[in-house]
């Protein structure tokens, strides 16, 4: 905590408060009610995601007023801004998905953009859904302030009502958004009624929060105490819990202590952070989409950490966290359990945690592990030394099918599930997949493949959960296999191998797969190959006509398409630190 008048001379609220030039400025912060105090004051930015487009940004307006309190209570001046997020339940399975990934890009550069444009000398961001979770990451990197990060919180879990008319599978557990995806599947199988869907569909999501199951957005939420951009413990609790408001404070209070001690994000975001980061994706069983978000991240601090430096730490890392979607419990039953600190402890015996990074408490790792009393309780935090299996929950592939890799989770899989070989049959877009799949013309022990979906030749490289939970709820999630140089929802279950690289638009070998070609997926072996000759593939690629064309030619999606890169790297659009010639708050 601040104290006393603050030497602004390296802040960037200089360049808008100090002297007499900066007068008409002021005059600006008075008419807002600010006093000569607080223009002298360290100025923070608090960033939210709120919106109204789904529980799981609702509730970040009420939170961002709790960080408030506490930047003042460590005699900083806080500015509340917003900006947009693209929630993936709502976008899914339709054309706004390509929305998705081009709105963590969006995300970052608005934050950027905001916080230059005001000076503001420090960041607390939060966020609720899944891109805006990295974005918020990403900007605190790329302008290397001061930063504290907070997840809004996950959705409480949802339960079918005490004689529902629903199906036995519905009763008496836990429901998530997931289930309502695999709903549909089982209604078009003729397995669900309309009145039940009804019924279902009204009580999956019972409250504020994002989804609840190790999806994309909790997983980026235990990244981001793994990382050291959030406080221990803060993505735990539930939104509707009371403790987010202490955990807010908190955070505002801890901003302004890592102002006085000028610990910046990229003396929090290291190699060595990015590295326990994934250790904790691949504990947990998370979203494959960390693949694509830890390397984002990583190119804006500069760092070289791309999907097969991701997927080399998933391949040694046990998997001991029963979560859904391959496992049985929330992120609430997680919370309860002692949370990612505990998680990490489990990590830290086996000798998987880098302990001298520093976190957003200005606190080694090591240091705030040592405070943790808690242990795995057997349950939904097994031992380390007694795991759900030896290896991560996510995999990374390669082969001469994707030789910029791929990514599958194989949390809840056995290992005789994690082999997969048959013939491919081959689809130009989702849309094509999900209708397909609805009307049964596929057949089992086939790998479906959905190509032109990744980040440029979607565009926006959009998820598959509609298809692939609509095979789930046919019963057939296990009898075929799918793989696209799209993406899919963390909720997705099955052999599903999603990133594959080059993507179809830059001509990669997933563009020359034709129906019938045999296709190998191994996860054991992290193998993805096709039963075609170098010579063969080279002949087809001659013979190719170019990127399918899509209806984008102008707009942010088009302007997505020409600027991002590939999957592989993250799917970024700029240079990242390595090309920067300045750094925000040295300016």
């Amino acid at each position: 905590m601040l104290k006393g008048p603050v030497d602004k001379t390296n802040l960037p609220s200089r360049h808008v408060t100090e002297g007499p030039a900066r007068a008409p400025h002021r005059s600006y912060f008075y008419a807002m009610g600010l006093d000569e105090e607080a223009i002298k004051q360290p100025w923070v930015g608090v960033a939210t995601c709120w919106n109204e487009a789904a529980p799981c940004n609702i509730s970040l307006n009420r939170q961002a007023q709790a960080v408030k309190l506490g930047v003042k209570k460590g005699m900083g001046t806080p500015r509340e801004f917003t900006t947009i997020t693209v929630t993936d339940g709502i976008a899914m399975g339709h054309e706004g998905m390509r929305s998705s990934l081009a709105s963590r890009e969006a995300i970052a550069d608005t934050v950027e953009l905001t916080m230059r444009g005001h000076c503001y000398d420090a960041l607390v961001g939060l966020a609720g859904c899944d891109k805006s979770l990295p974005g918020m990451m990403m900007a605190m990197v790329r302008l290397n302030t001061p930063s504290v990060f907070i997840y809004g919180g996950s959705i409480l879990p949802g339960r079918a009502p005490s004689g529902a008319d629903v199906p036995e599978q519905y009763l008496n557990r836990d429901l998530t958004v997931q289930d309502m995806f695999e709903a549909v599947g089982n209604h078009q199988a003729g397995n669900l009624s309309d009145e039940a869907l009804e019924v279902l569909e009204r009580v999956a999501c019972p409250s504020a929060g994002a989804c609840g199951g190790q999806f994309t957005a909790n997983t980026m939420a235990c990244v981001s105490e793994a990382i050291g951009l959030a406080l221990m413990n803060s993505s735990g609790a539930p939104a509707p819990y009371e403790s987010r408001d202490q955990y807010s404070i908190a955070s505002g209070e801890a901003v302004m202590n890592l102002i006085e001690k000028n610990i910046r994000a990229r003396d929090i975001v290291t190699r060595k952070s990015l590295e326990n980061a994934a250790r904790v994706v691949a504990c947990t069983g998370g979203s494959t989409n960390a693949g694509l978000h830890l390397p984002a991240i990583a190119a804006e601090a500069g760092i070289d950490f791309d999907l097969f430096d991701v997927c080399e730490i998933f391949r040694d890392t046990p998997y001991f966290v029963d979560l859904k979607p391959g496992g049985q419990f929330v992120a609430k039953d997680l919370y309860e359990a002692g949370g990612v600190p505990v998680v990490m402890k489990e990590l830290r015996k086996a000798g998987l945690i880098h302990e001298d990074c520093v976190t957003a408490s200005g606190k080694a790792i090591g240091e705030e592990l040592d405070e943790i009393k808690g242990e795995a309780d057997g349950r939904v935090i097994y031992p380390v030394d007694a795991p759900l299996t030896k290896t991560g929950g996510v995999v990374g592939l390669s082969g001469n099918l994707a030789p910029e890799g791929a990514i599958v989770k194989v949390a809840g899989m056995a290992t005789q599930e994690q082999y997969f070989v048959g013939p491919a049959r081959v689809f130009e877009c989702e849309e094509d997949a999900f209708e397909a799949v609805k009307a049964r013309q596929y057949e089992e022990g086939e790998v479906i493949v959905i190509r032109n979906e990744g980040p440029a030749g979607g565009p926006g490289m959009r998820e598959m959960l509609a298809t692939t939970a609509a095979l789930s709820g046919q019963g057939m999630g296990k009898k075929v296999a799918l793989i696209t140089d799209g993406r899919f929802s963390g909720a997705t279950r099955g052999f599903c191998v999603g990133h594959v690289g080059p993507e179809a638009a830059h001509g990669g070998p997933i563009a020359m797969i034709q129906n019938g070609d045999i296709i190998t997926l191994d996860a054991v072996k992290g193998e993805l190959k096709v039963d075609l000759t170098d010579e063969e593939m080279a002949e087809r690629k001659a013979n190719w006509k170019g990127p399918r064309e899509t209806i984008y030619a102008s707009g942010a999606l088009w302007k997505y398409a020409q600027l991002v890169g590939n999957t592989r790297q993250g799917a970024v659009t700029h240079p990242g630190a390595k090309g920067e010639k300045h750094i925000y708050m040295d300016l």
